[in-house]
């Protein structure tokens, strides 16, 4: 295969890089830097500075900033502790107890940050107190934990779905609906999960909660309100047509604002905070998707993805067998690079084998968020985990195994997607969409 030296210089001069602790968005410029010098005849430093300013100006990507400072502010509010008030009545009843708080609490917070790791923090901070304290089995409560704030990348608005949208030149909106049955199914296959085990394990033991009446469960409910509202705000906008995915955005900047204000935790101090780690956040994630658009014009002038997509298709597999192949790659990358770096490093090589083969884009893209999710509890890498080794001490093989049971699920998920794929693009094609989305 004549792409074979390319191919060996693109992946010694990234695992180099990567390997001497280079930061991601750097190697991927070194990658495609030595890839353009070695063989094309284009000028690198020409090509480097355009791609950079125009995938790094891309109005699509304005979303990103402000999802990721919407996040920012929620994750400095009361909103953990009011989620669990509002949700721990009406969890108590069901098999698994409060466990399911972990589940839903995600479920609810993924819907207005777009980050699995703000989503592990902010509902974990408070869910696992709590939850030792009723004496819910340790590995459960990480487990569920775990896998459950992964859905932050699942349902919208999502910062993989952002990004595979601007990599991809693909409506963020249509994606973010996509996202939507997935990560409802999903979450309720962790609850089913839990619901079984506690009816099986004799290690399920917690302490009953007080009986509470119908009255005061409403009354509990109040706390849900202000977040309720939240996500009617952002993710409504964008399925009625009033807004693209940036408007919506928006709007979930000033929602957040005024729902920090009005629990008393807005202040300076607070709104710098909130704004300087979304400017960090946004940054890092900027640098990844310019050294990628720039490793993809490299790749693009060598003729590798092509080169490559002809070679896989010269093998004439299905579009089940591509599919499998695809989640074993992504599930070994996901190893060792973070969720975004493993969709904008492969998503050139990927695509036209994708498109050739006639898989929708738009599932494909929930498909890749779910393989990707597995790479947030998976180790050595699972960044899942390390949060999660931060906020309860354990050891990281410990945490990974009681992670285990959600990743199989997750794997059943990736083949309910397959075997049910309207289950991604019924919403997507049914609803209504503001041009620009």
């Amino acid at each position: 295969m004549e792409q074979l030296l390319p191919i060996a210089t693109f992946l010694f001069v990234l695992f180099l890089l990567l390997g001497t602790g280079v930061w991601v968005g750097l190697a991927l410029l070194g990658v495609a830097f030595v890839g353009m010098e070695l063989f094309t005849a284009r000028p690198p430093g020409d090509a480097m500075i355009t791609t950079i300013w125009s995938s790094s100006s891309s109005w699509t990507l304005t979303a990103l900033p402000l999802f990721i400072w919407m996040g920012e502010i929620l994750y400095r509010t009361r909103l953990s502790e009011d989620m669990f008030r509002g949700l721990s009545p009406w969890m108590a009843r069901l098999p698994g107890g409060l466990i399911h708080t972990n589940i839903v609490g995600c479920t609810v917070f993924a819907a207005v940050s777009g980050s699995s790791a703000a989503t592990l923090t902010t509902v974990g901070r408070m869910s696992i107190p709590e939850l030792r304290k009723r004496g819910y089995p340790e590995h459960l409560v990480i487990g569920t934990l775990a896998g459950a704030a992964t859905l932050g990348l699942m349902i919208p608005p999502s910062l993989t779905l952002i990004v595979y949208g601007v990599t991809i030149n693909e409506s963020i909106t249509k994606l973010f609906i996509a996202g939507i049955l997935p990560g409802l199914t999903l979450a309720a296959m962790f609850m089913g999960y839990v619901a079984i085990y506690a009816r099986v394990s004799k290690r399920f033991d917690p302490k009953p909660e007080p009986v509470m009446s119908f009255a005061e469960k409403l009354a509990n409910s109040r706390f849900l309100i202000p977040v309720i509202l939240l996500i009617l705000l952002v993710i409504g906008s964008m399925y009625l047509g009033f807004a693209t995915a940036t408007e919506a955005a928006a709007f979930g900047v000033l929602g957040s604002l005024v729902l920090a204000a009005t629990q008393g935790s807005l202040n300076w101090a607070t709104f710098t905070e909130s704004l300087l780690g979304a400017t960090r956040t946004s940054a890092m994630i900027a640098l990844i998707l310019a050294g990628a658009a720039f490793l993809s014009l490299s790749m693009g002038f060598t003729g590798l993805p092509r080169g490559l997509a002809q070679w896989i298709g010269s093998f004439e597999l299905t579009r089940f067998e591509l599919l499998m192949m695809l989640l074993v790659f992504y599930i070994v990358i996901g190893c060792f690079l973070d969720g975004i770096s493993s969709v904008v490093l492969t998503i050139a090589v990927v695509e036209p084998m994708v498109r050739q083969a006639g898989i929708d884009i738009v599932w494909f893209g929930i498909f890749v968020v779910v393989v990707v999710e597995m790479a947030q509890i998976t180790p050595p890498i699972g960044f899942n985990l390390f949060v999660l080794q931060g906020m309860t001490h354990h050891e990281m093989n410990y945490i990974a195994r009681a992670a285990l049971p959600m990743f199989a699920i997750m794997v059943v998920m990736v083949f309910i997607l397959i075997a049910f794929p309207d289950l991604a693009t019924w919403l997507p094609e049914n609803m209504r969409q503001r041009p620009g989305g």
